[in-house]
């Protein structure tokens, strides 16, 4: 049976960002359990529509969301991206994480 989250990676990386907006891409890929590029990517996609302010703070990169934006699906566009991550920024966003531990593969670290 194939394993499957109720959350997709820009979600997933969303929530990395609410819990430390200076989260560096390589911690966020280790978090998430994708590769540095794919975060990339899912940051570029979240920054170009809106969700997240990228800006340059010296030789890293801060964050800053936009809570007040609606979800995306027709199904949840009378929600915020805000109340979804105020249900689940209760903790760091760290690969060494208890819970993000457990959600790696064997061997990874």
């Amino acid at each position: 049976m194939a394993e499957w989250t109720f959350f997709t990676n820009h979600a997933h990386v969303l929530l990395c960002i609410a819990r430390d907006p200076g989260v560096r891409i390589r911690d966020m890929a280790l978090a998430v359990g994708i590769t540095e590029r794919a975060a990339q990517a899912i940051v570029a996609d979240l920054v170009g529509a809106g969700y997240v302010v990228r800006e340059r703070e010296g030789r890293r990169n801060r964050y800053q969301l936009h809570p007040e934006r609606p979800l995306r699906h027709p199904l949840e566009t009378d929600h915020t991206i805000g109340e979804v991550l105020s249900l689940l920024t209760s903790g760091p966003c760290s690969a060494d994480s208890p819970r993000a531990q457990s959600a790696l593969p064997a061997g990874v670290a």
